[in-house]
């Protein structure tokens, strides 16, 4: 809203160490904190991403941080030189921010003799990442602070664990926890032919990804997003969900009924859907939209497409949405690191492990 925040940003690693002072591993971390006379007024709120073994740089420049990467709203690709931009959504107004790159990721990594899989695995990663946040709290002085934990896609099964290990190991309590995008129920993301799901769950998705490619018919196209995704959901809810759970009792006539409504909401062929038991996973629908265009369908970002070799095949060959961004957030990440933040480090960044 137009105001200028004055902020420290610390970028650095934080030894973790056993109860007998043996170092563990270095995590690798970026905090902003607003200057403010009373610390234990301000909230304090950990970032991190989900992966599995995901950096937090995708929170950091893509969304929380005071810099962000901007994409084109047309998801046209960039090209290099990248650069970034003042956010001006940034959480810094609300919150100081610490963004966590759990152990194998970005510069964190186990110390010498200590094995990785200590800290791979669900486990173990909300013992070192609840260890982290412990750590730094008590180190930086913060135990007063409002304290909040905010995490995306897997991430967001590390919220929930966290939110527990936190409480019943350290005593410490949280005043918030915020999932973002989040994989906690793991059902709701499992395409199989005996779980009906995501296929529901992923419907509305479709729908607007479908819309934004001009894949729907003409009354369908001609109405606004939001419209068009309310009308998904209700029909996932009410028709479509009660359909699959009748499987190969469902009668020839409702199956047609079904598969004529969800072609309407989906772009996909009639015979196809048919073919599939009325069953579409997020590859094949990837796949299968703009199949007649040679063209896949981003799985992050659905408004990216891309060129497969197989034009034939049943799912694409790589994400079109993930070679979009890779490239730009890393050379980003590794300027702003070195550049801005003046934090030397000769190992590699791993942003995606």
């Amino acid at each position: 809203a137009g105001e200028t925040i004055d902020y420290t940003a610390t970028a650095g690693r934080l030894v973790m160490q056993t109860d007998e002072l043996d170092p563990k591993a270095e995590v690798f971390f970026v905090a902003y904190e607003r200057r403010t006379d009373d610390a234990t007024k301000r909230p304090l709120t950990f970032c991190f991403n989900g992966g599995p073994g995901s950096s937090s740089v995708w929170l950091h420049l893509g969304m929380l941080g005071p810099k962000i990467i901007r994409f084109p709203d047309d998801a046209s690709l960039l090209s290099p030189p990248y650069h970034l931009d003042e956010n001006h959504q940034s959480l810094l107004d609300i919150t100081d921010l610490v963004f966590i790159d759990p152990v194998s990721t970005g510069y964190s990594r186990p110390a010498k003799d200590v094995n990785k899989s200590d800290f791979h695995g669900y486990n173990e990663d909300v013992r070192s990442v609840g260890q982290f946040i412990h750590d730094y709290t008590t180190l930086n002085e913060r135990w007063l602070s409002p304290k909040l934990i905010l995490g995306e896609s897997y991430g967001g099964l590390r919220v929930a664990g966290l939110s527990g290990y936190l409480r019943d190991h350290y005593k410490m309590e949280l005043n918030g926890a915020v999932v973002i995008s989040g994989a906690i129920n793991f059902q709701t993301l499992r395409f199989s032919p005996s779980n009906d799901v995501p296929d529901v769950c992923f419907l509305p998705t479709y729908t607007a990804t479908a819309w934004y490619h001009k894949q729907l018919d003409d009354e369908m196209q001609s109405l606004p997003l939001a419209e068009v995704v309310a009308k998904s959901e209700k029909f996932a809810y009410q028709k479509y969900a009660p359909a699959l759970l009748k499987g190969t009792g469902i009668s020839k006539k409702e199956r047609q009924r079904v598969a004529k409504e969800l072609a309407s909401l989906t772009g996909l062929s009639e015979a196809y859907l048919l073919s599939s038991n009325l069953k579409i996973s997020m590859q094949r629908f990837g796949k299968e939209l703009l199949r007649d265009e040679g063209l896949t369908v981003g799985r992050f970002d659905g408004r990216y497409t891309s060129i497969d070799r197989d034009s034939a095949g049943e799912t694409p060959e790589f994400d079109a949405s993930g070679a979009a961004i890779f490239g730009p957030f890393t050379a980003c990440l590794n300027d702003y690191m070195h550049r801005d933040l003046k934090y030397k480090d000769r190992r590699v960044y791993e942003i995606l492990t």
